[in-house]
């Protein structure tokens, strides 16, 4: 069966001009709003039910990426997290009762979620340090499946969905920004350091560079669905100085990760681009891109160079930063051959390293070696499992929304959310996150995609889909 792409008067041709979509530099015809049919229609209805779980969770949101209590100290004895999470879930959790509707939907990646926590909470008698595995355990990893489960049961229209999307992306400036900042006025730490890496944003999930990368990576993508499916004018030229300013971001962190991973997100959506009404512009701003890159390297600094060369060439790195990792890596696999069923227990691969390699008390920067080492390789299975479900429950949305131009929004944001998780997928290989929010968030909103497609689809909640129940 052969699937149609958005194409030319749909999704794409504002990038082209083609077919009945506007040229994206003219101002836009007055559309017809619609809630039903397949024409014209640019957002649908919200539809989802308590709208104060939903607001919870865009504070919570908020605070988790933002952290505004670092900069007003006043906040701080208030755990503005834990609070806008806990009134989400109660609100979300009246509603259902006071409605009658089943507390929550339970979807198959939810129950191999709570399968590898289970192996997770089974595994602690015998971890190397139990209590610090029951810490990890109740501290990160139960927040963040209790996140992945509001994301997918709050997340119930396509405007929430939307609505989250806007707010990650403009979440992604300060961050950015912030990195920008940092690197042109040479805030670096530590000061004086050889290894010159500036300074991370005072966030918990962006802190160091790394992880600024990281999460700057995982909402690139969601700027681009925006840009994809907004129609005004002046804000596709906003959302592309949002995308350029991001990417800058990521650069300015010196993060190899970071750079391999903006660099498969590029590939990835070249690749969806072919045989779409986007590819001829897709292709040229591509082109536009390269020779912007190339005519600014000789603006950056040689250490910047210097250190994406030891991706190829890790014996290269003067900080031994590369051949550490690489060290680590052989250390945990030795581990994992001798361990292969129960691990050193969740969050303890740094006690597994110290015992196979010395005391050097680092963490793995893989995650998928930190499950296998962690939880051994049932725990990695699981989690492969949970991450491959998740990618394909956005590919389902985007074969069904394809060239359906009432459901465009859908198509693009969950194409983002796909791009967000495969970025994870190579971002994984570089960061030591197997418990945080990172993948559970995007998940999260991956499930919110493919289950609010069901209830457009079928007219009814937690529909069967074949191609995923199967």
């Amino acid at each position: 069966m052969n699937v149609q792409r958005p194409g030319a008067g749909d999704t794409a041709g504002w990038w082209t001009g083609e077919g009945s979509a506007p040229e994206w530099w003219r101002r836009d015809p007055p559309r017809e709003q619609s809630s039903a049919g397949e024409g014209g229609v640019r957002s649908l209805p919200d539809t989802g039910d308590s709208r104060a779980a939903f607001w919870g969770l865009m504070a919570f949101t908020f605070v988790m990426v933002i952290s505004p209590q670092n900069f007003v100290p006043p906040l701080k004895p208030l755990r503005l997290a834990l609070l806008s999470a806990v009134v989400s879930v109660v609100a979300l959790l009246v509603h259902r009762f006071s409605h009658g509707r089943p507390v929550a939907i339970v979807t198959r990646e939810m129950w191999i979620a709570a399968a590898l926590a289970a192996w997770a909470a089974l595994t602690i008698p015998w971890s190397y340090w139990p209590g610090g595995s029951v810490s990890v355990l109740l501290d990160a990893y139960v927040k963040s499946l209790a996140i992945f489960w509001l994301l997918a049961n709050t997340l119930n229209a396509p405007i929430r969905i939307r609505r989250i999307a806007w707010a990650l992306t403009m979440m992604a400036v300060p961050l950015a920004l912030s990195g920008v900042r940092h690197f042109s006025a040479a805030q670096f730490d530590p000061p004086g350091a050889t290894d010159k890496r500036i300074l991370g944003y005072v966030a918990p999930l962006t802190q160091n560079p790394n992880d600024l990368a990281l999460m700057l990576n995982l909402l690139l993508p969601l700027a681009v669905a925006l840009l994809l499916i907004t129609e005004r004018h002046r804000v596709r030229l906003f959302l592309l100085a949002v995308i350029a300013v991001v990417v800058a971001g990521v650069i300015v962190t010196f993060s190899r990760g970071g750079f391999v991973t903006l660099g498969m997100t590029f590939l990835v959506y070249l690749w969806k681009f072919r045989g779409r009404a986007e590819a001829r512009g897709a292709w040229t701003l591509a082109m536009l891109l390269v020779v912007v890159m190339l005519a600014g390297l000789p603006f950056l600094p040689a250490a910047y160079v210097q250190r994406l060369s030891t991706i190829t060439d890790a014996e290269a790195d003067p900080t031994g930063s590369a051949q550490a990792r690489w060290s680590d890596a052989g250390a945990a696999l030795r581990f994992v051959s001798r361990h292969p069923i129960v691990g050193a227990g969740v969050g303890q691969n740094i006690l597994a390293l110290n015992q196979e390699r010395g005391a050097r008390w680092t963490e793995i920067h893989n995650v998928y070696l930190e499950y296998a080492v962690d939880l051994g390789l049932p725990g990695l299975f699981l989690f492969l499992l949970l991450l491959g479900s998740c990618i394909r429950a956005t590919m389902v949305v985007q074969r069904q929304t394809a060239g359906r131009p009432a459901f465009r929004d859908v198509f693009c944001l969950a194409e983002g959310v796909q791009v967000s998780l495969i970025a994870f997928t190579v971002a994984a290989m570089f960061h030591p996150v197997a418990y945080h929010f990172y993948f559970y968030y995007m998940a999260g909103l991956a499930l919110a995609l493919r289950e609010t497609w069901r209830t457009l689809g079928s007219g009814r909640s937690g529909a069967a889909d074949p191609a995923v129940a199967g």
